[in-house]
């Protein structure tokens, strides 16, 4: 077997960007999106049956100015639907004053010279590992998302969402967690999303199943 054969026996390769044959609109995004203050880890992609995953900062990641230095990390194995939403810092206006209006940003005498502005920031976005996201979900500012969690279709999330949440509503609350808390402990601790893709390939069956005992024995 040739290395191009067994490459090919374990996964889909993570820089190809449409890596499922007649589905154009499925596209892996770390190879997609090359922007400031964004990291997207390997095989997480975004479904879109209209635009194609090539348009996805345009449509998905909005108000995400450069100077502002906030930054969208998206983890691996992550699952976006289409419509997902990631608002970003430079949506929010200082509620700290008589207006909400944003002066500063428009300049010529208007500018906020002491960067009070920066008072409204809420830093990173954060989504982990193995995150499903539902279609038309909106992801405020300063959110983490924790490994394994799922969130609802059309869901607004702006507070935390624990590993292995499972959040939806607007605004989106944790119903309940996937799984216990020890077993959730014992996932975060085997990281299997960090494994190399011929372990993952080896183990799939306990991956897709729930043999916890099976990956705790691979991870050693």
């Amino acid at each position: 077997m040739s290395d191009l054969q067994k490459k090919a026996q374990h996964g889909p390769d993570p820089d190809e960007i449409h890596p499922m044959d007649g589905y154009p609109q499925v596209g892996f995004l770390k190879p997609l999106v090359d922007q400031p203050n964004v990291e997207i880890g390997e095989y997480t992609y975004y479904d879109d049956p209209q635009a194609g995953p090539e348009h996805f900062y345009e449509r998905c990641v909005r108000y995400h100015h450069e100077f502002l230095g906030d930054r969208l990390i998206i983890g691996r194995f992550c699952a976006i639907a289409s419509g997902v939403q990631f608002i970003m810092n430079g949506a929010n206006h200082r509620l700290d004053g008589l207006s909400t209006y944003p002066f500063a940003i428009f300049g010529k005498g208007w500018q906020d010279t002491d960067d009070k502005w920066k008072l409204g920031l809420r830093g990173d976005t954060v989504i982990g590992n193995d995150v499903w996201i539902g279609t038309d979900a909106v992801i405020m500012p300063g959110v983490t998302i924790g490994d394994g969690a799922i969130i609802g279709s059309k869901a607004i999330v702006a507070s935390d969402v624990p590993a292995y949440g499972i959040a939806v509503g607007n605004p989106a609350r944790t119903i309940k967690r996937r799984f216990d808390g020890e077993t959730v402990e014992r996932l975060l601790a085997i990281a299997w999303w960090s494994w190399p893709a011929d372990r993952i390939t080896a183990n799939l069956e306990a991956i897709r199943g729930a043999d916890i005992a099976a990956l705790e024995q691979a991870s050693n």
